[in-house]
């Protein structure tokens, strides 16, 4: 009992220690909030814009009875550099009003004359009153307004909503909180409240940007996702606003195909849209725009269109969905506001493979069963294994890490590390972005400049990418009915990309050649050479230099003649130029066998390719907006032209005279040019209609009537409509007993087509003759020169047109608990018909190529699923973000009489794979024997020969004794669909939390379903190639009956290991067919804002540092060395390229964003 209370004391003691220091903090704050100098400025604004000044530099919030202060009155004077209490004065002077200044708040409260004064002291009498706010479903609402109407009284709740207050016995408490509906309470001789505050929707409502315009968020009927991009963006260290959308939009997928400097990210909405390939259109304040060229901190929101009713607007370009972003504009009467962020981070490569020792690797040669013991370049493996252990035993006796026998061989024996030979200790990028904005009584606007420099892992300076930005806007109100716009943006991008590297590229080589391959220089006839190994390529070889520079113009007029109309004029002008360098220095090195001294090529070689592409649009369009009591309706109409003009030439010489200084006049080889020449237009006219009653029932048309030049004039002109429609079932009267819960319960749907113009080539219904000048291909000359050859021109089809996407989508919104809990839920049907497919089978005589026509369709499904919930407990603040979506195709029509699989076919889902199933791996020759004896029509000789203990042993799915692979869907053969290889279910999953200036994000995203075959010795290990010689640790597990390697492994995952005759057990098959699914952790984030009272003091209203690390955690079911975001990506083709591509990197960085 003692020790308790002399806890209790202590505890005591500290506690009142702990209040006096909080109450000491409060009267300072209170005291510097009155004291601290600012500068405002009336120029003829509004009082209440005159406070939002006051909020912006000092961080107080400045609380007001709305019903009873005129904040509309108009302020004429400027305040320059004034004690903020000397300015709320000046403002307050003669309105009847005074102020209060609290740690965190200015309460402005009605003024009492000293005989109201002495008045209410002798006629009214007060009681203290302790209450508690909170929202509907109880939790505390925190810095709530609390005022006793007709007294001076006023307060503030505390962190558990609590307050206390003096007011007259009968008197009423007005409270207000932001996103709450005001709320009077009479105290009725009570003394403790509880008064629960209802969300005010229409504060709640989210605006929504839609084509040519905008919509809130809880009327839409569309298919719809709108990013706030600063949040998604956060502190992430990217170079481009793709690699910010990735996982966070349902239904945008996503997908890094390589990690090197400056590449850009694939992507498409709901999957694939036309087997001819496609993408979404990217639209930059209404402007088309190449979204990689774009700083990410220009950018106030994205909305992503992914339905036809939502995109029919923009009609022939938005088949494969539109993105639109919105940038930042700057606000009216506000004061100029810079800011300044920046990132700096540091990479590693992310997923690199372990490869086996040298010993490991001859052990594992010996076992493939090479004739006579003898590697594949001449040498004994035996001999080479008792030099390597004797290298292991006692290096010194072989100090260089290699030795030639009697006969020349050379025996490789020290382990080297490829990859660190190749790359450096990090990669180092670094993002900066500086804006001012601001804006009077008639103007805003907004200046920016962003910097970006990432240098690659590898071992040079020629591995990097660089981007500069420059953004200007500028809207001045002309008078009440003419407002002008004028936005002007500049990029210019730089990407240094290391391509030369010998016979499988730079990362081929890295990961296919085996642990032992020298990596040092060697010396012949005195001069010393490198190595034949990716580091080399690097250091000596000439990077590809791909330039880009992209300009665009965006004039606008924006004209309101009548009350809720607007008509709308913008002129576009965007050119975008091309630049791309190509030199094939000469340099020597020394082969991987030492056996002499190699070129790097035979002829130098210099290429360039230059171009230019103009574009030109021209949007008029015309909003016009109206109620009849509750029926709210909105029109909306206009014109859109688009002109692109595009020029390109590429010219390629040999025998390059300067290597400092490559040029095509600089050369003397052999001259190779091309150019091309293109232009097309577009021209369209679209609408809009929407009506809603009392924002319950809501109906909307959108379309567009499209014309291309690309078809021929009876194919030209195209009808694109949508129509949608929605109920907001939380509107409903039947409802309101619920609506404490249940604030938003909305069913939608939506019909519509779209159509796509990007079929085949520009021009399909044009004969087109090709001519060559002085033929390298003829086989004659005239005049000792080779003659122009021209060639007759291929058939065209009249009837080739328009592929069309016909779309359904039902959607499901719900907001529940003041909306702190949302879901969101979409299904979607949708058809690709007439597709432009292969040219019809006609006899080859014809002399001829036969034209495509619109001969397939394809359909795609699929559902999107978005569920957060955000919630405040005693000012900590968090939220969660659930996204889930998933789509497949599946092709309904396609010419294919046969039905070959290795092509299209009716029925087909996309990505699936073919493949054997597989019984086992033969554990001894009896077992494969007896496999054998029971296909006695052939066994399985059609997939290799020589069957024996370690081998694969598949199953007969015909039952025609034999395996075989077959061709065709009536006979398959054995083979059988067992996975696909598109991505299914897509997730991301946003963690985020704040807590008095410190906030933390972690940010999740993968894929759920996906199978994948791996095909090369990137999976399988080496084989009898020396360029297909390296063994990763994965591989020893292969099948062996011996105990020369340790101990026999007849339970191995792989199967024995061979030098000829590999491939019959590398058939694509069920045991070997991998689990692509994955979870990242793509981000984690933590920062901290340093509080306005010390910030201000440096004349800094706001500064942020934080700290951030990208791709930090993956779980998936690939082997080492696989990347499940890059698989099917790099050196080779198709199954052949898994793996050997620049990695993608874990990024750990930091920097800080600062406003003054």
């Amino acid at each position: 009992m003692k020790l308790k209370i002399n806890l209790r004391n202590i505890l005591s003691v500290k506690i009142h220690k702990i209040v006096l220091l909080l109450l000491a903090l409060c009267i300072y704050n209170t005291a510097y909030g009155q004291n601290q100098r600012i500068s405002v400025y009336g120029n003829n604004q509004s009082l209440q814009k005159v406070f939002e000044q006051i909020e912006q530099q000092t961080k107080l919030s400045v609380t007001y009875n709305q019903t009873k202060l005129d904040v509309n009155k108009k302020i004429k004077e400027n305040f320059i550099d004034k004690k903020l209490s000397f300015v709320m004065d000046a403002l307050l002077k003669n309105t009847g009003f005074t102020c209060n200044y609290e740690p965190e708040h200015i309460v402005i409260t009605p003024s009492v004359q000293p005989k109201e004064k002495a008045a209410a002291k002798q006629t009214v009498q007060m009681k203290k009153i302790t209450g508690k706010v909170t929202g509907i479903t109880g939790e505390p609402l925190i810095g709530a307004n609390v005022l006793a109407l007709g007294s001076k009284q006023a307060t503030i709740t505390n962190l558990n909503g609590e307050f206390t207050l003096e007011v007259p016995a009968d008197g009423k408490l007005q409270v207000t909180y932001i996103g709450y509906l005001p709320q009077e309470v009479s105290t009725n001789g009570k003394t403790q409240l509880v008064i629960q505050l209802k969300e005010d929707s229409k504060l709640m409502d989210e605006v929504v940007v839609v084509g040519f315009g905008t919509q809130k968020k809880v009327n839409l009927t569309g298919a719809v996702t709108s990013v706030n991009i600063q949040e998604t963006l956060g502190d992430r260290p990217i170079t481009n606003v793709t690699a910010a959308l990735q996982g966070v939009v349902p239904g945008l997928k996503i997908e890094g195909t390589t990690g090197t400097p400056g590449d850009n990210l694939s992507y498409n909405i709901r999957g694939t849209t036309s087997i001819n390939g496609g993408g979404p259109l990217v639209l930059v304040n209404n402007v088309p725009m190449d979204i990689n060229m774009i700083d990410p901190q220009d950018i106030e929101s994205v909305s992503v269109l992914k339905d036809a009713a939502s995109a029919a607007i923009y009609g022939a370009r938005a088949a494969f969905g539109v993105i639109l972003i919105t940038t930042k504009q700057g606000k009216k009467d506000m004061a100029p506001k810079f800011n300044y962020n920046n990132n700096f981070s540091f990479s590693k490569a992310l997923e690199l493979p372990q490869k086996a020792n040298p010993l490991e690797s001859i052990l594992a040669y010996k076992e493939m069963g090479w004739p006579n013991d003898t590697y594949v370049d001449g040498k004994n493996i035996p001999q080479w294994e008792t030099y390597i252990r004797d290298y292991m035993d006692n290096p010194s006796k072989y100090p260089q890490g290699y030795v030639f026998d009697e006969n020349g061989n050379l025996f490789l024996m020290r382990e080297n590390d490829m990859f660190a030979d190749m790359m450096d200790n990090y990669g180092f990028m670094q993002n900066h972005s500086f804006s001012v904005s601001g804006g009077g009584s008639r103007t805003n606007y907004r200046i920016g400049l962003g910097y970006t420099n990432e240098d690659g892992i590898l071992i040079t300076d020629k591995d990097r990418y660089e981007r500069a930005n420059l953004s200007s806007f500028l809207s001045v109100e002309v008078n009440k009915w003419l407002t002008t716009q004028l936005d002007i943006r500049y990029a210019n991008s730089t990407q240094n990309k290391v391509e030369q590297g010998g016979r499988n590229g730079i990362w081929g080589s890295a990961m296919q050649l085996p642990s032992y391959q020298n990596i040092s220089p060697y010396e012949e006839d005195g001069i010393t050479y490198p190595a034949e190994t990716s580091a080399t390529y690097i250091r000596y070889g000439e990077p590809r230099i791909v330039k880009k520079t992209d300009f665009r113009a965006l004039g606008r007029i924006i004209i309101s003649p009548l009350k809720n109309l607007k008509i709308t004029g913008e002129y576009t002008y965007n050119r975008v130029t091309n630049y791309n360098r190509m030199y094939v220095n000469q340099y020597k090195y020394i082969g991987m066998n030492f056996t002499g001294v190699l070129n790097n090529t035979e002829n130098t070689l210099y290429a360039l390719t230059q171009g230019f592409n103009n574009y030109n649009a021209i949007n008029v369009f015309a909003n016009y907006d109206f109620s009849i009591g509750n029926h709210n309706i909105g029109v909306m109409g206009g014109f859109n032209q688009e002109e692109n003009h595009a020029e390109s030439q590429w010219t390629e010489r040999k025998d390059v005279l300067l290597s400092n200084l490559p040029s095509i006049s600089g050369a003397t080889g052999t001259t190779t040019a091309t150019d091309t020449f293109n232009e097309y237009a577009l021209r369209g006219l679209f609408y809009r209609v929407n009506y809603s009653y009392k924002d319950r029932y809501m109906v909307e048309a959108n379309g567009r009537y499209d014309g291309t030049s690309r078809f021929a004039r009876n194919k030209r002109w195209n009808l694109f409509p949508s129509f949608s429609a929605g109920w907001n079932v939380a509107r409903e009267a039947f409802m309101e007993p619920y609506n404490d819960v249940i604030n938003n319960l909305k069913v939608r749907g939506s019909w519509g087509e779209l159509g796509n113009q990007n079929t085949t080539n520009l021009y399909p219904y044009i004969q087109l003759m090709k001519f060559v000048a002085e033929d390298p291909n003829s086989n004659w000359l005239i005049e000792n020169k080779r003659p122009n050859t021209a060639n007759a021109p291929d058939l065209i089809s009249a009837l080739l047109g328009w592929e069309t996407m016909r779309s359904w989508n039902i959607g499901f919104d719900l907001g529940l608990l003041s909306n702190r809990l949302t879901v969101s839920l979409d299904w979607f049907n949708r058809k690709t018909i007439n597709m432009v497919g292969p040219a019809p089978e006609l006899p080859v005589t014809l002399g001829a190529n036969v034209p495509k026509v619109n001969n397939a369709d394809m359909q795609s499904t699929g559902f999107e699923l978005d569920l957060g919930w955000r919630d405040q407990i005693r000012g900590f603040n968090y939220g969660v973000h659930l996204l889930l979506s998933d789509d497949r195709q599946k092709i309904l029509k396609y010419p294919n009489k046969t039905g070959k699989i290795d092509t299209w076919y009716a029925g087909e889902y996309s990505g699936n794979i073919w493949g054997f199933e597989t019984i086992g791996v033969a554990k001894s020759q009896e077992e494969m024997d007896a496999h054998l004896a029971s296909l006695p029509n052939g066994g399985q000789d059609a997939l290799g020969s020589k069957w024996g203990a370690g081998d694969i042993m598949y199953r007969d799915l015909n039952g025609d004794g034999k395996i075989s692979s077959g061709a065709t869907l009536n006979d398959p053969g054995d083979r059988k669909i067992i996975g696909n290889n598109s991505p299914r279910f897509k997730f991301g999953l946003d963690l985020n939390a704040s807590w008095k200036g410190f906030d933390a994000r972690l940010f999740f995203q993968g894929v759920a379903k996906r199978d994948a075959w791996l095909g090369d010795n990137m999976f399988w290990g080496a084989t009898g190639d020396i360029w297909q010689s390296a063994c990763f640790t994965p591989h020893l597990d292969f099948f062996r009956e011996g105990d020369d390697f340790w101990s026999p492994n007849t339970n191995a995952y792989f199967p024995r290991p061979l030098s000829v005759n590999y491939a019959k057990n590398q058939q694509a098959q069920t045991r070997y067919l991998q689990n692509a699914a994955y979870v990242r952790l793509k981000n984690l984030s933590i920062g901290y804002t340093i509080p306005a009272r010390i910030t201000s003091k440096m004349g800094i209203s706001n500064l942020r540092i934080f700290f951030s690390g990208e791709n930090l955690f993956t779980l998936t079911g690939l082997p080492q060395g696989f990347d499940p975001e890059t698989i099917g990506t790099g050196y080779g083709s198709g199954s052949y390229t898994s793996g050997k591509t620049y990695p993608l990197s874990r990024t750990f960085s930091t920097g800080f964003s600062v406003n003054f």
